[in-house]
């Protein structure tokens, strides 16, 4: 159904069109610094941590599900 590989993907891309490194975002959002490998090889991460990255990214969390390409539906 999701793509876990498509979600770090789109996390890190995003991240990159904020001007920020994936490491800063993890920091800033204090997660662990391995949490975007985790989702990418298919680990679970918690639904809040998943809304922060959201909110730190201004993108909604449909769009790093990959459930929609506009980053600003839903937000």
């Amino acid at each position: 159904m999701y793509d876990s590989k498509q979600i770090a993907a789109r996390i890190k891309d995003r991240a990159k069109q904020q001007g920020k490194s994936v490491k800063e975002m993890l920091s800033d959002c204090h997660l662990g610094i391995n949490t975007v490998g985790n989702i990418s090889r298919g680990g679970d991460i918690l639904t809040l941590n998943f809304a922060k990255i959201a909110d730190y990214l201004d993108c909604s969390v449909d769009y790093l599900l990959g459930r929609t390409d506009n980053p600003e539906i839903n937000r």
